[in-house]
């Protein structure tokens, strides 16, 4: 129940969800998926609807269209959605509630769908790259020539003022990240860079990594670090005129000092 706290509200970010649960022990977890990021957000955009907010801008993810992309190609925001887990179909299905509540009232949407997100507060897979490239640890990972695209936290921030405020961002769904993608031994080396300190990086090669993830059951771990997820940008610069306003090299230097603080 949101009506009180929407009153005189203009633009709502809708950033909120049940996201990846590593250890998930509920007995039916899409149920709490939908509950919490369809019912809830479609709940949150009738009730902004019914208080005259003029936007909604929708958090979603990539993961809406996918889990990899092919060499030489990228995901558009115009390609048929391919969710492959329980958080992306929910998300897809939240985006697909918030269309039909703006479809039938006088408020507008724009959805924003975000790569992986790094910067100062940054968890799981990638704080742990960080602290194994600090630690000087040896990374079989030299030969991995993947391409996958990031954003940073302060660009993917620019990037929803911008969907909040431009005329053009009604009604449309936007892949953002930060315009330049890096393979995974690239990524590290840029850490290693933030850091003041080199990467250790030895090849291994890729389907002996893939084998060895397998048979211990870390196929899809592994497959973050390997496979390739490129984004397309056009869309969101020509559209919005949107240039990511923070390099990676300037967002790494604030996250790798936030994780080795932690």
């Amino acid at each position: 129940q949101w009506r009180e706290a929407l009153q005189g509200v203009d633009v709502v970010v809708h950033t909120a969800a049940r996201v990846h649960v590593m250890d998930e022990c509920a007995d039916d977890p899409e149920l709490l998926y939908n509950r919490a990021n369809v019912d809830g957000t479609e709940a949150l955009a009738r009730q902004a609807s019914d208080a005259g907010v003029r936007r909604f801008v929708f958090l979603s993810s990539i993961k809406v269209n996918g889990e990899q992309t092919l060499p030489g190609q990228k995901f558009s925001s115009r390609d048929i959605p391919d969710p492959r887990d329980m958080y992306a179909r929910s998300k897809l299905r939240a985006e697909q509630a918030l269309i039909r509540v703006g479809q039938a009232s006088p408020m507008d949407y724009a959805i924003i769908r975000p790569v992986l997100v790094y910067g100062p507060g940054v968890r799981a897979n990638f704080a742990a790259l960080i602290k194994w490239v600090a630690k000087g640890l040896p990374l079989p990972l030299a030969g991995i020539k993947n391409r996958r695209s990031l954003i940073a936290l302060d660009n993917l921030v620019d990037v929803i003022v911008r969907c909040c405020e431009h005329p053009a961002a009604a009604n449309q769904t936007f892949l953002v990240s930060d315009g330049v993608d890096l393979s995974t031994s690239e990524l590290l080396q840029a850490v290693g860079i933030a850091l003041g300190r080199p990467a250790r990086l030895f090849p291994v090669p890729e389907f002996a990594l893939r084998g060895l993830a397998a048979i211990l059951g870390q196929s899809t771990r592994a497959a973050r670090l390997l496979d390739s997820l490129q984004v397309d940008l056009t869309e969101v610069q020509a559209r919005l005129d949107w240039q990511p306003p923070v390099s990676c090299a300037q967002q790494l230097l604030s996250t790798v000092a936030e994780v080795r603080g932690s």
